[in-house]
């Protein structure tokens, strides 16, 4: 196999395993900016060539010293101590949560460094192209499942209490499930309650219909899908 040659420690072989790391760092890159999304090439590429020469420094000191350390001990510092930059790139914007898929692109990326860095190289490029697919077809299927499902989950501005209670009976009376109903209180005067309600609609009722029957509700000032 071309893992178990690669995995020999030689000058060549390390030199291979940095450029494999670099081009699978920048395919992931690319593919995440040309997305404009967080972590773009450039921090892809610097967390798989980091996580690659952990793995050869730790081959290299099993070569110098064999027998003496346990060869895993720096990786799973690197798989812990990786989410830091993963917490970075996640932002909390009022209802929504953004930055998740590329705070766990940083994660495998680091994941893909040590694999070609001990010289588990097909491994890598299996789990990178393995990914890419994933990413992709993904969202394909999840809008063609989503765009039959029942359940809706809405983040919903009203003035005040009175309005809360009218779109919680809007609910009951249209026979809908409710899942969950969070209410958050304004933390400032001129604030409006936020309510996020997740909940399954009756098969007679469409999703887009019903979506304007709540912003009808005297009191709503604001309705999105999440």
């Amino acid at each position: 196999m071309f893992t178990t040659r690669l995995s020999d420690w030689t000058w060549q072989n390390i030199f291979i395993r940095m450029a494999i790391s670099l081009a699978l760092g920048i395919v992931i890159g690319i593919d995440r900016g040309a997305k404009r999304r967080g972590g773009g090439a450039r921090t892809t590429i610097t967390v798989c060539l980091g996580a690659t020469m952990v793995m050869l420094l730790e081959q290299y000191l099993e070569e110098i010293y064999p027998e003496r350390l346990d060869i895993s001990r720096i990786a799973a510092q690197v798989i812990s101590g990786v989410g830091f930059l993963g917490a970075g790139s996640i932002l909390v914007s009022g209802h929504q949560i953004k930055g998740l898929t590329s705070a766990a692109s940083i994660w495998t990326c680091a994941c893909i460094g040590l694999a070609v860095g001990i010289g588990f190289a097909d491994g890598a490029v299996l789990l990178t192209v393995m990914w890419l697919v994933g990413v992709h077809l993904v969202p394909v299927i999840e809008d063609r499942v989503y765009r039959y499902s029942r359940y809706m989950t809405l983040y919903i501005e009203v003035e005040d209490g009175k309005a809360i209670t009218n779109v919680s009976r809007q609910l009951k009376e249209d026979n809908c499930f409710v899942d969950s109903f969070y209410v958050d209180k304004p933390k400032a005067k001129g604030q409006h309650f936020q309510i996020v309600a997740t909940f399954r609609l009756p098969r007679k009722i469409g999703r887009d219909g019903y979506f304007h029957t709540l912003q009808r509700i005297k009191g709503v000032v604001y309705i999105d899908e999440i």
